[in-house]
């Protein structure tokens, strides 16, 4: 058996773990960031876990951290949490011979062309539910705390992810009521990109402007999944015809006709909800381009653990590579 790797998923709300081992994922586990003071405190609880359960981490040697934010230096600071560190520190402080620290989305978008049937749900129908063209560049989005944007394309036949921030994009309405959206949030924090709608936070912030009422994300959702509050139920369809217009935009900026991803915490709860929404209408509304992307597909990953692939594809081509 060859020792393991670390690999690690960190979101604004959950820190997603698990040690690779001949290719497969051991000791899988998931620790709310809010628990721990550092990266460092859930990186050596996580392994304590793991250790207890008879898994080797003291001989870990490569290890890799998709983070939900930007990489570009060797400080990172969490946006959408306080949690910062340095790269080369954590890696000298746990002795790793490889320390490999990219953008979550970014990961997650290197596990999309290897996605199987049984791990994704096609959203829509007609002439985008085929499978998209072979080889062409694969667009992603997903809200979630933050609202993460990225994609692959195909290089010499190696697939490439696009690390960005294109959930900061500013937002532009489409409708009456988002048109109030932009108004009223614009008046509270001046600019409005799309993860303010398109979020967590954005859920909440769609619902206090558009009804008067101050309700937390899960009560929002819970009380439209159970059909009994128009006001939750009309949060949740603009939400969703948003994502639709923002998913749009991003598959068209990306060209990307081998097809779009949404991924994220939010979608996977709405259930029927986001399937009997605008969703697919609003991808597809862009004026003389709707034949083009009435031909991309749409689908949402239903693997819980997407990132994790991506990044461990990412450390073995790195480990390889040296």
């Amino acid at each position: 058996m060859t020792a393991p790797r670390l690999l690690a998923d960190i979101g604004g709300t959950n820190a997603r773990f698990a040690l690779q081992i001949d290719g497969r994922f051991e000791a899988v586990a998931v620790l709310p960031c809010a628990a721990y003071p550092t990266l460092t405190a859930a990186i050596d609880a996580y392994l304590a876990q793991a250790a207890a359960q008879g898994f080797a981490t003291g001989a870990i040697a490569h290890a890799a951290i998709a983070i939900a934010n930007p990489v570009d230096d060797d400080l990172v600071r969490m946006t959408n949490h306080h949690w910062s560190f340095s790269v080369a520190r954590l890696r000298a402080d746990r002795q790793f011979v490889t320390l490999l620290v990219v953008n979550d989305f970014a990961a997650l978008a290197m596990a999309l062309p290897f996605l199987t049937p049984a791990q994704r749900e096609r959203i829509g129908t007609g002439p985008g539910g085929g499978a998209g063209l072979s080889g062409r560049p694969i667009g992603l989005i997903g809200p979630g705390t933050g609202l993460g944007v990225s994609g692959v394309v195909q290089i010499d036949g190696q697939w490439m992810a696009l690390a960005g921030e294109g959930g900061h994009a500013s937002f532009a309405p489409n409708t009456d009521d988002e048109i109030l959206l932009l108004q009223a949030l614009r008046r509270e924090f001046g600019h409005v990109s799309a993860e303010r709608l398109l979020s967590g936070m954005g859920l909440e912030l769609i619902h206090r402007v558009l009804s008067g009422d101050i309700l937390g994300a899960g009560d929002i959702t819970g009380r439209a999944l159970g059909s009994k509050d128009g006001a939750c139920l009309h949060t949740i369809a603009t939400f969703c015809g948003i994502l639709g217009s923002v998913a749009g935009n991003v598959a068209l900026t990306l060209g990307a006709t081998g097809g779009m991803y949404i991924g994220g915490g939010i979608v996977p709860r709405l259930g029927k909800l986001f399937g009997q929404s605008a969703f697919r209408q609003r991808f597809e509304d862009k004026g003389r381009l709707a034949p083009y992307l009435a031909r991309i597909p749409t689908w949402l990953i239903t693997e819980p653990f997407p990132a994790l692939f991506g990044v461990a594809a990412l450390l073995s081509a790195r480990v390889d590579a040296a």
